[in-house]
């Protein structure tokens, strides 16, 4: 968290910075974790002063805006970052100021909570080095159903797992993992080579249809709160979650099972077992807690 959904809203609400000029850039005080800085924090500092923004783009869950220059400043918020233009939560966790001109805002802020993002400022062939393909998947906002089915059906993986896989579609987290896997009726668990051309399909219509409704609602602020948009606003999407974080609680399509949580790749999976039906071979290997 933030996954596509919340990152796009950023970027959203980011639009009315194009034609914006960076005058100042400010490293704020902060006594916690130091978030990633590349390159080192002069030359970052020197490259982006006087830079015209000419647009607000994502590559996958990290916020993009390529400069005047041609190069790419990237934000990477990882679990509890936020890219503002407003006054953030607090002062405490302020991580970057970016002081603009010649536009509507006059001011870009980068907070962080746990100090687990980044902010990097690349050139257009490291941006396409490490942002391009193969690097980074086909982004999942816009994947075709013919890309999907050749990004995954090839692998003996869990479909929850291959999900995650920014490499094969980019965009996706544990969060959206789950609530896309109900709303196809398909098993977190289930290998991607076994999936017929009829699950195909219910998988990329469910991909697009949570995908676009989570961002309509400006994605997903959850009991931490901790997500906000580029206003310092919460997202609403978690009041129409489907499993996620609702272990126990009945399942809102069947209503004849509770949901249940599981784990697969150290991540917390939530599914209902008669929507979703684990393949009777992995049954006994699967660990439940309600």
């Amino acid at each position: 968290m933030p996954e596509l959904p919340e990152v796009e809203t950023m970027r959203r609400g980011l639009v009315p910075l194009v034609g914006s000029t960076v005058h100042a850039v400010e490293k704020t005080k902060c006594r916690l974790k130091s978030i990633g800085f590349f390159p080192a924090w002069p030359t970052l500092r020197r490259r982006l002063l006087g830079q015209k923004i000419d647009e607000v783009a994502r590559a996958g869950k990290r916020v993009t805006i390529r400069l005047s220059s041609g190069d790419h400043l990237i934000f990477e918020p990882r679990m509890t970052g936020l890219v503002l233009l407003t006054d953030p939560p607090d002062r405490a966790h302020l991580r970057l100021r970016i002081g603009l001109r010649h536009g509507e805002h006059r001011e870009l802020w980068f907070w962080d909570r746990r100090g687990l993002g980044s902010v990097s400022l690349l050139t257009s062939e490291q941006f396409a080095e490490r942002l391009g393909p193969p690097a980074l998947g086909p982004d999942a906002l816009g994947i075709s159903p013919r890309i999907l089915r050749e990004q995954l059906a090839g692998s003996s993986r869990p479909l929850k797992v291959a999900l995650l896989g920014q490499r094969w579609i980019a965009g996706i987290g544990n969060l959206y993992a789950s609530e896309i896997l109900h709303l196809a009726r398909l098993s977190p668990f289930r290998s991607c080579n076994t999936l017929r051309q009829n699950d195909w399909s219910r998988l990329h219509a469910a991909l697009g249809e949570v995908l676009e409704a989570a961002i309509r609602y400006e994605g997903s602020t959850l009991a931490d709160g901790t997500y906000r948009n580029a206003l310092n606003q919460n997202g609403s999407y978690q009041n129409h979650h489907r499993v996620y974080q609702k272990a126990g609680k009945s399942c809102p399509t069947c209503g004849r099972r509770k949901i249940q949580r599981a784990m697969q790749a150290q991540r917390s999976t939530f599914y209902c077992p008669a929507c979703q039906p684990v393949p009777r071979a992995l049954r006994e290997k699967i660990k439940v807690s309600m």
